[in-house]
This record gives structure tokens, C-alpha cells and sequence, in this order.
């Protein structure tokens, strides 16, 4: 099934939700992923500087990893093709209008953006402005 493209499409179906947990951003080593490979990180990424590994934040405490922000997690429930122009854009711009920092990660299906865990409700509230803009 292919993602949609349309710009005014993603944003009036996007339906964006809100996750309970607390996610944080953590780094290892190379040398040292695999041992963290059985914390079911939420994410991962590979920088010439290490592993970032995207995790609950009770997994990061259990490990004993240093991280920075509490992140909550607010998933773009619309199927957005990964070639679609301007959905992070207007996401984007709607938070910044809120004084909203915003991490995003494009996915497969959908887009997931972590924005601080006190400006959560916020920006969700922004987001849902959105779909009926």
C-alpha cells in the first residue's frame, strides 16, 4: 500500500496521538550496542560518534545511561509516503508558533514526533489545529 503525498490530505487525516510513556535520547559506543540490543530500543541511528539509541525512559535508568530531555512520543497516524513534501514542515511550523522544540523520525508508515514531556499536551493541541485548518 502505498503513503499518501498530498500535502492538504496528510493534514487534515493525520490524527495525531499522544503515547503515556517517557522516551529519552541515550549514545553508546560501537563497541558497546550489542549489550544494549535487550533494552527494545524504540529507535536507533548510527552517527560517526556513536549509536543513538531512542528508549524508554525506565530502560535507560535500568541500564544506567546517561540521557538528556524527557520526550513523550506523538505519532502521525495517516500513512505518509516517505517521498511526501512539507508534512514535517508544517508540523514544524505549527510547534514552533507554540515555542515547541520537536524531534522528528520518519518511519515506514508514519511519523513520530518527540517533543518535551511538559509541552506534550500543547503540542498536540497544535497538531489537532492542524486537521482542521
Amino acid at each position: 500500500m502505498a503513503g499518501e503525498t498530498d500535502l492538504a490530505k496528510l493534514l487534515s487525516t493525520m490524527d495525531p496521538v499522544l503515547y503515556p510513556q517517557t522516551y529519552v535520547y541515550c549514545t553508546v559506543a560501537y563497541r558497546d550496542q550489542a549489550r544494549y540490543q535487550t533494552l527494545e530500543a524504540l529507535a536507533t541511528y548510527r552517527e560517526d560518534e556513536g549509536v543513538t539509541l531512542v528508549l524508554a525512559r525506565d530502560a535507560a535508568d535500568e541500564a544506567g545511561l546517561t540521557y538528556g530531555p524527557l520526550l513523550r512520543r506523538i505519532t502521525l497516524n495517516v500513512h505518509s509516503a516517505l517521498e511526501a513534501v512539507g508534512l514535517t514542515a508544517a508540523v514544524s511550523v505549527a510547534l514552533t508558533r507554540e515555542g515547541i522544540s520537536a524531534n522528528v523520525i520518519a518511519a515506514y508508515y508514519h511519523d513520530h514526533i518527540f517533543v518535551p514531556e511538559a509541552d506534550a499536551e500543547r503540542a498536540l493541541a497544535a497538531l489537532r489545529a492542524l486537521t482542521v485548518a
